[in-house]
This record gives C-alpha cells, sequence and structure tokens, in this order.
C-alpha cells in the first residue's frame, strides 16, 4: 500500500472499484456516526445504538476490503472519506438515509461482482459473495426500522421499545465473514 494515488492507476478495473470501495465503507461508517450522535443527543439510545453499531460494522466491512487488497498484494493508495450528512429535519429522513444508503452500497457490490466475472476474477467473484448477501440482511432491517418509523406517527417511544425489543446488539461474528486487516470491532 501507497499514499500516492497515482499508483492506483495500474490497477485493474475490479481492483480500483474495490479501493473506492474501502472509501464508500468508511463514509458510511462516518455517516452512521452523524446519525447515531443525532440520535444520541435527542434522548433516544436504542435507536443511537442500532446506528452506532452500525458504524462498527461498516467499518469492518471497510477493513475486510483491505484485507483482501493486502493478502492479494495489490499496490494501493490508501483513500479518504466523502462528505457526511449531518442536518436533519426529522427522525425519519436520518432512517430514508440509511436505507438509502444500504441500497446505493448493495448496487456496488453488484456492480464488484460483475466487474470481476468479466475480468474473469473469479477469486475476487467469489470474496464478494459474503457482501452481497450481507446487504440482503441490511437493506431488510433498514427498511423494517423505516416502515416502524411511519407506522409509529411521530411516537419515537414507540420505536425506541421496538428497537429495544427486536433489534437487540448482535454478535456479528459470522464465521463465514472476510478476515479484517487489524483487529475487528463488531
Amino acid at each position: 500500500m501507497t499514499s500516492n494515488k497515482s499508483s492506483d492507476s495500474g490497477l485493474s478495473k475490479f481492483h480500483r472499484l474495490l479501493v473506492d470501495q474501502v472509501r464508500h465503507e468508511l463514509t458510511a461508517s462516518h455517516q452512521y456516526v452523524a446519525i447515531a450522535a443525532w440520535f444520541d443527543t435527542q434522548d433516544l439510545p436504542q435507536l443511537a445504538r442500532v446506528f452506532y453499531e452500525q458504524s462498527l460494522e461498516e467499518r469492518d466491512h471497510a477493513m475486510m476490503l483491505v484485507r483482501y487488497l493486502i493478502d492479494r498484494d495489490i499496490d494501493f493508495a490508501f483513500p479518504g472519506v466523502d462528505e457526511i450528512e449531518t442536518e436533519f429535519a426529522a427522525p425519519r429522513d436520518l432512517v430514508a438515509l440509511a436505507l438509502r444508503q444500504e441500497r446505493e452500497v448493495s448496487d456496488q457490490f453488484q456492480r464488484l461482482a460483475k466487474v470481476s466475472r468479466d475480468e474473469d476474477d473469479y477469486t475476487g467473484e467469489q470474496f464478494l459473495q459474503w457482501f452481497i448477501q450481507e446487504q440482503v440482511e441490511e437493506i431488510a432491517k433498514m427498511s423494517t426500522l423505516l416502515n416502524v418509523m411511519d407506522r409509529s406517527y411521530g411516537n419515537l417511544f414507540d420505536v425506541e421499545n421496538f428497537v429495544a425489543r427486536d433489534m437487540p446488539s448482535e454478535d456479528k461474528g459470522s464465521q463465514d465473514a472476510p478476515t479484517t486487516a487489524g483487529p475487528s470491532v463488531s
């Protein structure tokens, strides 16, 4: 890994997209911290917990991609993160943003899988299968949370009760998950 951005020019399209996905995952992690902090400042600890945990999970996803790139001996420039949203008008907007973000990430992993297949990188294609499956779960989780928020008609204490009851902290130590570069935090 280098700090020279020009080193990415020699990468295959698949590897360039993987490096870009590291950026997307780290940006998502930052976005989820902003969402969690917003809920935290509103004294909504259950919603804050969900998004703090989600932030750690996205960080781990980025580090799984980094581990793969390192293990494949891919020389790349470590990416920064994009701007995140920090101004929100209503609690629903935060969950809707999270759902949009998860759908975008799902599309990104689908594109990665297509490019790896197009480039006959079957190792890369196989590596992505866990992420594609994970995105099904992430979209379902955020869709459910948004539906519950809509059905609560603004009563966030009902949403908090739902989250406490039906969205407990998860041990995401899936044995088939790719390993991270450095320790896993989720």
